[in-house]
């Protein structure tokens, strides 16, 4: 959050018309020169400035000004207000360009030979490919099988390297709760 109010100017002009704060007060508050407030107060600078409310603007409360207006001694403080924003993800294919579309098989050839531990759909849903292709390049039966070289999918920009490190997480322990479960299966024998 920025530490000066939006359009410093114009709510310096509001200030001066809508309160008794001193030039040094409005000063502080939005980083100008005092010299500047007075040549403002004046009408020698930011002639035509439309004034702007900060109380409107969530900036300022107006309790803030009535303390501040009492006490010449005090400087305002901006109201800083903590937004929380969420990070939508995509759900779904995703759209990959034409030139990056000859980059899949070979990224999953490289994630068939990194991490075997990967299920058909995970890897095609980190490369944004179908399940038959994946099956295609796995069972080396792919139409252009030998012009494949293996390349990191994440250097490819095909997916992230978060993605990538979630899949093999959750890939990890599903292969660990199948050894246990065939574990648990072999004690009850």
């Amino acid at each position: 959050m920025l530490d000066k109010p939006l359009m410093p100017k114009a709510t310096a002009v509001w200030l001066l018309e809508n309160t008794s704060l001193t030039f040094k007060q409005i000063a502080d508050f939005c980083q100008l020169h005092e010299l500047e407030i007075k040549g403002i107060a004046d009408g020698d600078v930011a002639v035509g400035i439309k004034a702007y409310n900060p109380i409107l603007a969530n900036q300022l409360t107006r309790e803030e000004i009535e303390e501040c207006s009492k006490d010449p001694n005090r400087s305002l403080s901006i109201n800083k207000k903590v937004l929380d924003y969420e990070i939508k993800t995509v759900v779904g294919p995703k759209y990959t360009p034409l030139s990056k579309r000859q980059d899949r098989p070979d990224a999953i050839a490289w994630l068939i030979k990194n991490y075997p531990q990967l299920s058909e759909g995970q890897i095609s849903k980190l490369v944004g490919t179908t399940t038959s292709t994946v099956d295609s390049v796995k069972s080396r039966k792919h139409w252009n099988i030998a012009n494949i070289t293996p390349k990191d999918p994440v250097a490819l920009n095909l997916c992230t390297q978060n993605d990538l490190q979630k899949a093999v997480e959750k890939a990890n322990r599903r292969v660990e709760s199948q050894k246990k479960a065939k574990l648990k299966l072999e004690a009850n024998k």
